[in-house]
């Protein structure tokens, strides 16, 4: 099985109070929740894709929570990933670390990197059925006035046509998934569950602008 996750930041204690105002009493109790949500879901042989800002801690405290993770894992480095240049960091327990990959996922691709990609590779393959052969999953923005920007583009986006090469017109995908920690209550998911949490998000937050809850 393969999970993916963006925007753990262990050990960042500032985002309790913060940007995220993630609520947690302190940086310790954050992580131990995060690391139970983690190690609740994935079991050893599973594969979780980072998709950038594991940690703020340093080397030494970085190498021990990666002990303690459950996965064969894989970083697209984020901009807080400031460990990989200690000399003191051990990189051994991630199968690679980079700044952008393509992945094949149950017959679909994932571009995976940090920061979101407006047009990325694939945007306009569909299957037979007219369902999305490829996704863009990213992280970076976390719930931010950036990801309301990022969701208008999607939507206006999808609302505009183009001619296809056989002279039919066709709306214009846009399947960008923001796989920010705090939507899944700090949980990796799967492609499938990830697509589901970004609908469901999505759904609830129109709901509530109609109706002023």
């Amino acid at each position: 099985m393969r999970y993916y996750i963006a925007d753990p930041h262990f050990f960042h204690a500032a985002l309790n109070e913060k940007m995220d105002r993630r609520g947690f009493a302190s940086a310790e109790m954050m992580n131990r929740y995060m690391l139970e949500k983690w190690n609740g879901k994935v079991r050893k042989k599973d594969e979780v894709v980072i998709l950038g800002d594991l940690s703020l801690g340093t080397a030494e405290e970085t190498n021990e929570l990666l002990e303690k993770l459950n996965g064969r894992l894989y970083l697209i480095q984020g901009n807080h990933d400031r460990f990989i240049r200690n000399k003191k960091y051990n990189s051994d327990r991630f199968v690679w670390i980079k700044s952008y990959e393509e992945m094949h996922d149950s017959n679909r691709k994932v571009i995976l990197c940090h920061y979101p990609i407006m047009c990325y590779n694939g945007q306009y393959r569909l299957d037979k059925k007219g369902n999305p052969r490829v996704y863009m999953l990213y992280g970076h923005v976390h719930d931010t006035y950036d990801q309301r920007l990022i969701e208008r583009f999607q939507d206006i986006t999808r609302q505009s046509v183009r001619e296809s090469p056989d002279g039919t017109e066709r709306e214009i995908p846009s399947n960008m998934i923001n796989c920010f920690c705090m939507y899944s209550d700090y949980t990796p998911l799967t492609l499938d569950e990830w697509i589901a949490c970004d609908r469901n998000r999505r759904q609830g937050s129109e709901r509530r602008e109609l109706t002023g809850i």
